[in-house]
């Protein structure tokens, strides 16, 4: 690998020319933005995969970074409430509070140079610093230590001279423009701060809720029935990410496009496969039933369990008549009890 060196280059908005492959994955980002969620999908089952998809979300981040924690160790914890937890899956419970943190404020707050302090600190909470563990000596604060990015040809620049960069950088993200620029000015930012890497440790955790943040005020608003996944784009192919965004460190307008078009295809790819959930006859056939038998085949749940479940799949909202026959010769107390068990075990909602 050649030798890692800093080489300056001026941040700007690159535009695409009109006829390329870019220009249309930004009209129809847009067309995606201002496009009216609906579907066959119950409001609540939705919101509940938002929240499994910010778990896998978190995960995604973390295992970018070489965190090895399986979707079944992280759920286990969740679920049995454990206080004290190995520092791979305190990583990523820190992700979480992250993302709430930017879901809770970044509709009321700029994503100014406090927004990103306070969520490096949550990224970073409780973690020992390198080479101990994936925390920061100074959380929330920009280094004042010189580093190098692991297998990257790109050195980022010395620690005098972040507090300007990362200036610059929050002044072009909040800038006002026209917002046909947005989704361009979200993955360019997205490179320029690796590019600065400003903190100690953590830079990749924090940047990757950085374009969250920035994608949520520039309309994909979850809140209203959007699910928003970037991390997927990011980490579905760790190589593909590192030789993107190293074409972009050459600072070219050829390599910053070239990086932006892999954001901005990836990000497409992930809303309209997220979407698909709001047709309730896919989400039932690929992911609900499948995960009913799944469970029944590890035991997770009984034979009535899993009869229930299915029930629940096919209607979305029961009540106790509606599965009676699963419990012939029973009181309709036992019936009750079988609903609470399965609503304490976060199987069904209320």
């Amino acid at each position: 690998m050649l030798e890692a060196r800093f080489l300056h280059y001026d941040l700007k908005l690159v535009e695409p020319s009109f006829g390329s492959a870019l220009t249309d994955l930004i009209i129809e980002l847009d067309y995606l933005r201002k496009k009216k969620l609906g579907g066959s999908t119950h409001p609540k089952v939705f919101f509940q995969l938002k929240h499994i998809f910010h778990t896998l979300e978190s995960i995604g981040s973390a295992r970018i970074e070489g965190n090895n924690t399986t979707i079944a160790e992280y759920i286990e914890t969740k679920l049995l409430g454990s206080k004290k937890v190995p520092p791979s899956v305190r990583e990523i419970q820190n992700i979480e509070k992250a993302m709430a943190f930017v879901e809770e404020n970044v509709n009321e707050y700029p994503i100014n140079r406090a927004f990103l302090s306070e969520m490096h600190k949550k990224i970073v909470d409780g973690l020992l610093p390198p080479p101990d563990g994936e925390g920061d000596l100074t959380p929330g604060e920009y280094r004042k230590v010189n580093l190098s990015i692991n297998k990257s040809t790109h050195k980022p620049p010395e620690w005098l001279r972040v507090d300007d960069y990362m200036n610059e950088l929050l002044d072009f993200v909040n800038r006002v423009d026209s917002p046909k620029y947005d989704l361009l000015k979200a993955a360019i930012a997205h490179h320029r701060f690796v590019w600065i890497h400003p903190f100690g440790n953590g830079n990749g955790r924090t940047v990757r809720l950085f374009t969250y943040a920035m994608l949520v005020k520039t309309g994909f608003n979850v809140n209203v029935g959007r699910i928003i996944n970037p991390t997927a784009v990011f980490c579905s192919n760790r190589n593909d990410y590192y030789n993107y965004l190293a074409k972009a460190d050459k600072g070219t307008d050829e390599g910053v496009l070239s990086w932006t078009e892999y954001v901005l295809k990836g990000l497409k790819e992930e809303i309209e496969k997220i979407d698909r959930l709001l047709d309730y006859n896919f989400l039932k056939k690929e992911i609900l039933l499948p995960a009913i038998n799944h469970s029944l085949e590890r035991k997770y749940v009984t034979d009535t369990e899993s009869k229930i479940l299915k029930r629940v799949t096919d209607l979305q909202v029961i009540q106790a008549s509606d599965i009676k026959e699963f419990f012939v010769g029973k009181a309709d107390a036992e019936i009750s009890r079988q609903i609470r068990k399965l609503i304490n075990k976060k199987n069904i909602g209320k």
